[in-house]
């Protein structure tokens, strides 16, 4: 198995998550379990915002988020990350089509192992970010997208279940 094929079997993971979600109601969606700020929709959103973001810095490239902004009506505040959000802020992440936040996240993934795959093994060690200790290679930094999406797909899935 090449270091590609690991990467994309790797990334792929919280896409098929995302599809065995429970289906939920517009409320359930939007719900806040135990008054926790974020929802389930909101975590669908931020996994596709973080990857999508983080990738388009990577490339240079636009994010996918310019094809899903409009489909998704969420103002100024669909274009941030979610990172900080306060409790208001998060509870403006209101989306009651959990189909269009799975293909909105997957977009976002499919695209991060699109660029991986077009990446030689020793790209995956260049370091792109030498402000940390130790610098940042760009395999670290794509590791480190797909396992932030990858525990926000748990909590996603934990908060389906307590729902459903």
């Amino acid at each position: 198995m090449t270091i590609n094929e690991l990467f994309a079997d790797f990334a792929q993971r919280p896409i098929d998550a995302a599809k065995g979600l429970p289906t939920l109601t517009p409320e359930e969606l939007n719900a806040h379990p135990g008054s926790h700020p974020n929802s389930v929709a909101w975590l669908l959103w931020h996994i596709g915002r973080e990857v999508d973001v983080q990738l388009s810095d990577l490339t240079g490239n636009p994010q996918v988020w310019e094809h899903y902004r409009d489909r998704f009506d969420l103002g100024k505040i669909g274009d941030t990350v979610g990172y900080g959000h306060t409790p208001g802020q998060a509870a403006e992440i209101v989306v009651n089509d959990q189909g269009l936040l799975v293909d909105y996240l997957s977009a976002a993934l499919r695209a991060l192992i699109d660029y991986a795959n077009g990446l030689s093994a020793d790209d995956f060690d260049v370091v792109i970010d030498d402000s940390w200790n130790p610098p940042v290679t760009r395999g670290v930094r794509l590791v480190s997208i797909v396992d932030d999406a990858a525990q926000h797909i748990g909590q996603a899935a934990y908060a389906a279940g307590q729902l459903h």
